[in-house]
């Protein structure tokens, strides 16, 4: 199966890219793209995470408002919003939420164009992780991340790159890039004052 036919077949069937994986002591996360009917859960999510978590991930709001906006308009085309979800005694929750982009940002794909790596969005890819704070720096970040590059590599991605880079203040996210294979490849300020990383990994 080409990874045309593959991409065809997850915008009918989302389920084909869902997982179900286990932290160290055995608890199951289950990773599957958002769905229509999860805007309580992301907007409970948006909601509970901190100032500081809010702070350092900027691609939309974190309200109810910007939940049902997006989850009344959820198109597998071009993004993948995948969720961590656990399950306890007050029901599903939402750990985590990863957007996958496949293609390139008009602001990003000119950044690295004046580094002299030109993208192409037919075959590269944009990545905006979070992770509710609790479960920061516990191995989520890790279970969601090999996933999805995996899920990238199968729909034919050849490199992947931060949605607006990373901010330079942000070690524990710098040092999660690098674990995963991600380099720096220059920085920029945005807004000026703030210094920002460009990284990329090669899937």
């Amino acid at each position: 199966m080409t990874p045309d036919e593959l991409h065809t077949q997850v915008c009918a069937k989302p389920e084909l890219i869902a997982a179900t994986v286990a932290f160290r002591d055995g608890t199951p996360v289950v990773l599957r793209p958002l769905a229509a009917g999860d805007v309580q859960m992301l907007g409970d999510y948006f909601l509970s995470l901190t100032a500081e978590t809010r702070r350092r991930y900027g691609p939309h709001p974190f309200d109810r408002k910007t939940a049902e906006q997006i989850c009344s308009s959820v198109d597998l085309t071009d993004t993948l919003r995948m969720l961590a979800i656990i399950h306890g005694d007050g029901g599903e929750r939402v750990i985590a939420y990863f957007i996958l982009i496949l293609g390139i940002r008009d602001d990003d794909a000119l950044r690295y164009a004046q580094l002299g790596i030109p993208l192409d969005a037919r075959t590269d890819c944009t990545l905006a992780p979070s992770v509710a704070d609790e479960y920061q720096s516990k191995g989520l970040g890790s279970l969601v991340m090999r996933h999805l590059l995996d899920v990238a590599r199968k729909l034919g991605r050849k490199r992947m790159v931060l949605w607006g880079g990373t901010q330079a203040t942000n070690d524990r996210a710098i040092h999660f890039y690098h674990k995963h294979g991600f380099h720096t490849v220059g920085q920029f300020e945005e807004p000026p004052g703030f210094n920002n990383y460009d990284m990329i990994l090669s899937l």
